[in-house]
């Protein structure tokens, strides 16, 4: 389908559950397959980024089977992949590509890493950079700093008791995982010290809490340094299950406070270990109801001073990366002028989404203030300018976003298969929640 045309929205109400997380479910496959057992991984997230790793292991000689629509068993290989040469796709899943990176480098194997043109566009000098300082054997088969990458066997310093490496946490935190979940198969004590402000550190915590369940642990100084303590080795738990990705509940948190509500996402909930989960709280500042369960979040319209329009912003956005992408659509919806700071990652992510948000925003008649780390948005005076055909860049992000312009206007949105990176079916589950606006 080349545009799927969106009416104008009514009121938005009702209950989704949410595919699995993205962020989880690439984790949760890789230790699972360096893990020594059988793990059954439950609700895993059907979407093409983990399919790019699950072709991967099975490449990398790792036994997966599915066993149910979301359910898969996978049979570990105790820290080494059974396959010692081969040529992996990669499409544009980051969450596949950089902790590959990481944990091939550091094996004795010939392996070739590629993905989509974009995807070759995404800087990962940083974390090359550091693991050479290990004795990883890589390089560029391309522009240098830039996938495609070709890895020979490490040349690894046996004799050492203690490794330290030194990484940039200023591009992406994916260069930190990488290294966190690669480092524990030498069995030595390893220091990762961090240098400048590491950016989004809740999927830092996300790794960390995953890395748990798998029986390693890890200390850190604040979040300068990491320390892996020697002879740990990742076990199967047996049995696990995938949260509902936070991110993709927030499109459906901001319907429920610009539609009236209440709008409830069920699969993530006050526990969750995602760092998105944080949206919530920035739609209550914005002045939306929300309240949470062990398992579900819910958002409706606050009403304030009889009135029930949100109010705009002024936030860092640094732990809510991607989420912070549909804030910029629902300041639309928001009385007066947003700033959304500290979002300098969103150039390297699937499109430069700086850039493209800016764009899209002001085909819609937002007055749009683009800054080098920041976005600064004020609605148009009168209205949404009604049928603008939205652009989504091959970014599935940009496609989910906007989907929340429908509430102010008709509105295109061009290329909408390009959810599939995460969210195959959202279109159909938004259009669940949308009713006609009651007389």
């Amino acid at each position: 389908m080349k545009w799927l045309d969106l009416p104008l929205a009514g009121n938005a109400h009702g209950t989704v559950l949410l595919p699995g997380s993205k962020s989880i479910s690439n984790r949760i496959l890789l230790l699972a397959a360096l893990a020594d057992g059988v793990t059954e991984i439950h609700d895993l997230l059907a979407s093409d980024d983990t399919a790019r790793m699950l072709d991967a292991l099975t490449k990398l000689g790792i036994t997966v089977t599915q066993t149910g629509k979301n359910d898969y068993t996978v049979t570990g290989g105790s820290g080494i992949f059974p396959v010692k040469e081969a040529d992996l796709f990669l499409g544009n899943a980051g969450t596949a590509f950089r902790p590959l990176v990481a944990v091939l480098s550091l094996m004795k194997g010939h392996y070739r890493l590629s993905g989509v043109s974009r995807m070759h566009e995404r800087p990962i000098a940083d974390l090359v950079d550091a693991l050479r300082q290990l004795g990883a054997d890589i390089s560029y088969l391309g522009n240098p700093g830039f996938p495609p990458l070709e890895i020979k066997p490490a040349a690894l310093r046996e004799q050492d008791d203690t490794q330290t490496v030194t990484v940039k946490g200023n591009v992406s935190s994916q260069f930190l995982t990488g290294l966190l979940m690669a480092l524990p198969l030498s069995g030595k004590r390893s220091i990762i010290n961090v240098s400048g402000t590491l950016i989004s550190q809740p999927y830092i915590e996300l790794t960390l809490a995953q890395m748990r369940r798998f029986g390693v642990q890890v200390e850190h100084n604040g979040w300068q340094q990491f320390v892996i303590p020697a002879l740990q080795q990742y076990r199967s738990p047996g049995r696990i299950f995938v949260e509902g990705d936070a991110s993709s509940a927030s499109y459906f948190l901001a319907a429920g406070a610009i539609g009236q509500g209440p709008v409830r996402v069920q699969g993530v909930g006050r526990d969750s270990v995602q760092g998105d989960i944080r949206f919530a709280a920035a739609l209550e500042l914005m002045g939306a109801k929300i309240s949470m369960g062990d398992n579900w979040i819910e958002a409706s319209a606050g009403a304030r001073n009889g009135e029930t329009r949100l109010r705009a912003i002024d936030l860092d956005c640094n732990p809510i990366p991607d989420a912070a992408m549909t804030l910029a659509v629902t300041a639309l919806f928001a009385e007066g002028t947003t700033t959304l700071r500290n979002i300098a990652s969103w150039r390297l992510k699937e499109t430069d989404r700086l850039a493209a948000m800016s764009t899209e925003l002001r085909k819609l008649g937002a007055i749009v203030e683009e800054g080098a780390d920041y976005l600064r948005i004020t609605p148009p005076a009168y209205g949404l300018i009604p049928n603008a055909a939205i652009d989504t860049y091959d970014d599935h992000r940009m496609a989910m976003c906007f989907s929340l312009a429908s509430f102010g206007a008709p509105v295109r949105i061009n290329d909408p298969g390009c959810v599939a990176k995460t969210f195959p079916d959202f279109f159909e589950k938004f259009s669940q929640i949308i009713h006609p606006e009651m007389k």
